[in-house]
């Protein structure tokens, strides 16, 4: 018996007999186990052809140019690159278009040489899942490939990119306009995370460079060691800092509690120096609240986790 179900599965183990194929039903999810043939065009015609001839279980042909056969039955696929230029050159009349891999590159044709590295997670990558090719970015086998260069890279990024683009445009914005980092100091375009960067998470990028926020802190500030993206906008922004908004607003869209946090902007009643009346005018909470991404401060200890000096 050469279809098999058990525990909810099918399984299929060709060759197929006609009351094999009659068991399954349109929908049914079937497990394949053992050696499967496929083509194309002419080729699938004369494998049918020859299967109808009682000719099966014959080598793996591939028929090509000028009707020649090609016997690929010990050749396993995705093959090396290498070793198919040996006859697929630009250079052989017998081979048109033969430098297709190099013109006309696929993912796979690619990735026969290059899976591996920060390459190995490709298949799970946005780009690949958004049918992007590796020409979509790079030229094959030039002395210059523009988006490999840290000063053009941005370029090509952009092409898609718009709206990153306009964010590292503003005026505050990390150093990659100038050359000093390109997108890939951040992100690994082949990677598997959700959002290509680097390291797994976006802390962990970001301590790549800024260590001194990394801790651990005797008073940790939650948002740090969750994403700082929360609080700032990596692309640019018009806020030092690369703040998404001012303080104290920024910090108000979690601090909003009794008190100071959650004054609205007014102008102060008077005279005074009590912080639950002076409003928004002219403050900033990082005045006091200095060690905003933690504190080790044993000082004043009944206050000390709040980011004080």
């Amino acid at each position: 018996m050469t279809i098999v179900k058990e525990g909810g599965e099918i399984k299929a183990y060709p060759p197929f007999t006609e009351d094999d194929i009659a068991q399954l039903r349109a929908g049914d999810h079937v497990k394949f186990y053992g050696t499967i043939y496929t083509a194309r065009d002419a080729a699938h015609r004369r494998m049918v052809q020859a299967l109808d001839d009682g000719k099966g279980g014959e080598d793996y042909t591939i028929w090509g140019f000028n009707n020649t056969a090609h016997d690929y039955a010990e050749v396993g696929f995705p093959q090396d690159l290498r070793n198919c230029t040996k006859c697929h050159t630009a250079a052989n009349p017998l081979t048109p278009q033969g430098d297709n891999w190099k013109s006309k590159a696929t993912k796979e044709a690619c990735l026969s040489c290059h899976q591996g590295s920060k390459r190995m997670d490709w298949q799970l990558s946005a780009h690949a899942s958004r049918d992007v090719t590796c020409t979509s970015c790079h030229k094959v086998h030039t002395q210059f490939d523009a988006v490999r260069d840290k000063v053009t890279q941005t370029d090509t990024c952009f092409t898609c990119h718009k709206e990153q683009r306009v964010q590292m445009n503003r005026p505050v914005h990390h150093p990659v306009p100038e050359g000093k980092m390109a997108c890939s100091s951040c992100h690994n375009v082949h990677g598997g995370n959700p959002k290509q960067l680097v390291r797994d998470s976006v802390t962990e990028t970001c301590f790549t460079c800024h260590m001194e926020k990394r801790g651990p802190f005797v008073h940790n500030h939650p948002p740090v060691q969750e994403d700082c993206a929360i609080c700032h906008q990596p692309h640019g922004t018009t806020i030092p800092s690369l703040l998404k908004a001012r303080p104290p607003f920024l910090c108000q869209e979690c601090h909003s509690h009794s008190s100071h946090p959650s004054q609205a902007a007014t102008l102060p009643s008077g005279r005074t120096t009590s912080n639950s009346l002076l409003g928004t005018v002219g403050r900033g909470c990082l005045t006091c609240h200095t060690n905003i991404h933690g504190s080790n401060s044993t000082q004043n200890s009944a206050t000390a986790g709040r980011f004080r000096r």
